[in-house]
Protein backbone atom coordinates (compact mmCIF):
# COMPACT_ATOMS: atom_id res chain seq x y z
CA UNK A 1 0.00 0.00 0.00
CA UNK A 2 2.99 2.69 0.64
CA UNK A 3 3.95 1.60 -3.26
CA UNK A 4 0.10 2.90 -4.16
CA UNK A 5 0.68 5.79 -2.21
CA UNK A 6 3.87 6.69 -3.67
CA UNK A 7 3.06 6.04 -6.87
CA UNK A 8 -0.46 8.40 -6.41
CA UNK A 9 1.82 11.14 -5.21
CA UNK A 10 4.72 10.88 -7.74
CA UNK A 11 2.32 10.23 -11.11
CA UNK A 12 -1.05 10.71 -9.96
CA UNK A 13 -4.35 7.83 -9.58
CA UNK A 14 -4.21 7.22 -13.74
CA UNK A 15 -0.68 6.22 -14.42
CA UNK A 16 -1.03 4.35 -11.02
CA UNK A 17 -3.56 2.12 -12.56
CA UNK A 18 -0.74 0.23 -14.48
CA UNK A 19 1.14 -0.41 -10.88
CA UNK A 20 -2.69 -1.60 -9.36
CA UNK A 21 -2.24 -4.30 -12.19
CA UNK A 22 1.56 -5.47 -11.80
CA UNK A 23 -0.33 -6.00 -8.11
CA UNK A 24 -3.53 -7.87 -9.01
CA UNK A 25 -1.67 -9.93 -11.14
CA UNK A 26 0.56 -11.39 -8.53
CA UNK A 27 -2.27 -11.60 -6.23
CA UNK A 28 -4.15 -13.53 -8.42
CA UNK A 29 -1.09 -15.65 -8.96
CA UNK A 30 -0.59 -16.22 -5.43
CA UNK A 31 -4.17 -17.50 -5.05
CA UNK A 32 -4.25 -19.63 -7.59
CA UNK A 33 -1.08 -20.78 -6.00
CA UNK A 34 -3.53 -21.53 -3.08
CA UNK A 35 -5.72 -23.30 -4.30
CA UNK A 36 -3.54 -25.39 -6.53
CA UNK A 37 -2.73 -26.69 -3.29
CA UNK A 38 0.25 -25.37 -3.56
CA UNK A 39 -0.04 -22.84 -0.39
CA UNK A 40 0.06 -26.26 1.57
CA UNK A 41 3.66 -27.06 0.49
CA UNK A 42 5.23 -23.71 1.13
CA UNK A 43 3.51 -24.08 4.75
CA UNK A 44 4.96 -27.31 5.48
CA UNK A 45 8.38 -26.11 3.25
CA UNK A 46 10.24 -23.54 6.11
CA UNK A 47 13.15 -23.22 3.58
CA UNK A 48 11.09 -22.01 0.75
CA UNK A 49 9.02 -19.79 2.55
CA UNK A 50 12.37 -18.25 4.36
CA UNK A 51 13.62 -17.90 0.87
CA UNK A 52 10.83 -16.00 -0.23
CA UNK A 53 10.54 -13.95 2.73
CA UNK A 54 14.12 -12.71 2.55
CA UNK A 55 13.75 -11.79 -0.91
CA UNK A 56 10.90 -9.71 -0.50
CA UNK A 57 12.77 -8.15 2.77
CA UNK A 58 15.70 -7.20 0.66
CA UNK A 59 13.79 -5.98 -2.27
CA UNK A 60 11.76 -3.36 0.00
CA UNK A 61 15.26 -2.52 1.43
CA UNK A 62 16.59 -1.70 -2.00
CA UNK A 63 13.41 -0.16 -2.90
CA UNK A 64 13.50 2.09 0.54
CA UNK A 65 17.13 2.65 -0.03
CA UNK A 66 16.58 3.93 -3.98
CA UNK A 67 14.19 6.10 -2.55
CA UNK A 68 15.83 7.54 0.62
CA UNK A 69 18.60 8.32 -1.81
CA UNK A 70 16.32 10.18 -5.11
CA UNK A 71 16.67 13.75 -4.61
CA UNK A 72 14.36 15.52 -2.51
CA UNK A 73 10.86 15.41 -4.37
CA UNK A 74 9.40 19.02 -5.45
CA UNK A 75 5.68 18.07 -4.73
CA UNK A 76 3.16 19.98 -6.71
CA UNK A 77 -0.10 19.15 -7.84
CA UNK A 78 0.81 20.31 -11.47
CA UNK A 79 3.64 17.96 -11.48
CA UNK A 80 2.64 15.37 -10.15
CA UNK A 81 -0.76 14.91 -12.76
CA UNK A 82 0.17 16.84 -15.70
CA UNK A 83 3.66 16.49 -16.36
CA UNK A 84 4.30 12.63 -17.79
CA UNK A 85 6.69 10.93 -15.80
CA UNK A 86 10.54 9.82 -16.75
CA UNK A 87 9.42 5.98 -15.47
CA UNK A 88 7.99 3.62 -17.65
CA UNK A 89 4.91 2.23 -17.39
CA UNK A 90 6.67 -1.19 -17.49
CA UNK A 91 8.79 -0.27 -14.48
CA UNK A 92 5.90 0.70 -12.62
CA UNK A 93 4.35 -2.42 -13.24
CA UNK A 94 7.08 -4.52 -12.22
CA UNK A 95 7.82 -2.32 -8.73
CA UNK A 96 4.49 -3.18 -7.76
CA UNK A 97 4.69 -6.91 -9.31
CA UNK A 98 7.50 -7.95 -6.98
CA UNK A 99 6.97 -6.34 -4.05
CA UNK A 100 3.74 -7.83 -4.25
CA UNK A 101 5.38 -11.55 -5.06
CA UNK A 102 7.69 -10.47 -2.11
CA UNK A 103 5.03 -11.16 0.18
CA UNK A 104 4.99 -15.03 0.79
CA UNK A 105 2.16 -14.37 3.54
CA UNK A 106 -0.44 -13.78 0.73
CA UNK A 107 -0.49 -17.81 -0.20
CA UNK A 108 -0.58 -18.60 3.73
CA UNK A 109 -3.25 -15.93 3.51
CA UNK A 110 -5.23 -17.43 0.87
CA UNK A 111 -4.64 -20.94 2.06
CA UNK A 112 -6.04 -20.21 5.42
CA UNK A 113 -9.01 -18.10 4.23
CA UNK A 114 -10.59 -20.22 0.69
CA UNK A 115 -11.16 -23.02 2.42
CA UNK A 116 -13.60 -21.41 4.74
CA UNK A 117 -15.57 -20.26 1.39
CA UNK A 118 -15.37 -23.53 -0.42
CA UNK A 119 -18.08 -25.82 -0.22
CA UNK A 120 -16.81 -29.48 -0.93
CA UNK A 121 -20.52 -30.75 -2.77
CA UNK A 122 -20.43 -27.96 -5.03
CA UNK A 123 -18.58 -27.49 -8.56
CA UNK A 124 -14.53 -26.79 -7.64
CA UNK A 125 -13.79 -24.55 -10.14
CA UNK A 126 -16.37 -22.39 -10.51
CA UNK A 127 -16.15 -21.40 -6.67
CA UNK A 128 -11.89 -20.98 -6.93
CA UNK A 129 -12.76 -18.70 -9.47
CA UNK A 130 -15.44 -16.46 -8.21
CA UNK A 131 -13.04 -15.97 -4.72
CA UNK A 132 -9.92 -15.14 -7.18
CA UNK A 133 -12.52 -12.71 -8.93
CA UNK A 134 -13.70 -10.85 -5.38
CA UNK A 135 -10.44 -10.81 -3.86
CA UNK A 136 -8.75 -9.39 -7.16
CA UNK A 137 -11.52 -6.24 -7.20
CA UNK A 138 -10.61 -6.58 -3.53
CA UNK A 139 -6.80 -5.77 -4.01
CA UNK A 140 -7.56 -3.59 -7.34
CA UNK A 141 -9.93 -1.58 -5.11
CA UNK A 142 -7.61 -1.34 -2.19
CA UNK A 143 -4.46 -0.29 -4.10
CA UNK A 144 -6.45 2.59 -5.95
CA UNK A 145 -8.36 4.08 -2.91
CA UNK A 146 -4.02 4.48 -1.55
CA UNK A 147 -2.79 5.60 -5.05
CA UNK A 148 -6.25 8.34 -5.27
CA UNK A 149 -5.37 9.25 -1.54
CA UNK A 150 -2.23 10.29 -2.82
CA UNK A 151 -2.56 12.39 -5.88
CA UNK A 152 -4.77 14.03 -3.40
CA UNK A 153 -2.37 14.72 -0.29
CA UNK A 154 -0.33 16.14 -3.10
CA UNK A 155 -1.98 19.80 -2.37
CA UNK A 156 -0.82 18.79 1.84
CA UNK A 157 2.76 18.25 1.00
CA UNK A 158 3.07 20.79 -1.81
CA UNK A 159 2.20 23.44 0.88
CA UNK A 160 4.23 22.33 3.89
CA UNK A 161 7.40 21.66 4.49
CA UNK A 162 7.02 18.30 5.08
CA UNK A 163 6.99 17.25 0.81
CA UNK A 164 10.96 18.21 0.71
CA UNK A 165 11.44 15.22 3.19
CA UNK A 166 8.54 12.94 1.40
CA UNK A 167 11.40 10.62 -0.47
CA UNK A 168 13.33 10.20 3.30
CA UNK A 169 10.26 9.36 5.20
CA UNK A 170 8.46 6.69 2.27
CA UNK A 171 12.21 5.14 1.93
CA UNK A 172 12.53 4.96 5.84
CA UNK A 173 9.23 3.43 5.56
CA UNK A 174 10.26 0.93 2.96
CA UNK A 175 13.09 0.21 4.87
CA UNK A 176 11.89 -0.55 7.96
CA UNK A 177 9.05 -2.90 6.53
CA UNK A 178 11.76 -4.54 4.69
CA UNK A 179 13.43 -5.07 7.99
CA UNK A 180 10.29 -6.25 10.07
CA UNK A 181 9.56 -8.25 7.28
CA UNK A 182 13.25 -10.18 8.11
CA UNK A 183 12.97 -9.74 11.58
CA UNK A 184 9.65 -11.66 11.92
CA UNK A 185 9.20 -14.81 12.68
CA UNK A 186 6.43 -16.26 10.25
Amino acid sequence: MLLALTHGIKFGAKRTIVSALGNLSVTLLQAAISIAGLGAILLASAGLFNIIKWAGAAYLIYMGISIWRSPDMSVSEKSSNNTPSKVSLRKMYLQAAFVTAGNPKAIVFFTAVFPQFIDPNAAYIPQCVMLMGIGGIIAFGCFMVYAIGGQKIVTLFSKATVGKYINKIIGGTFIGAGLGLASSNK
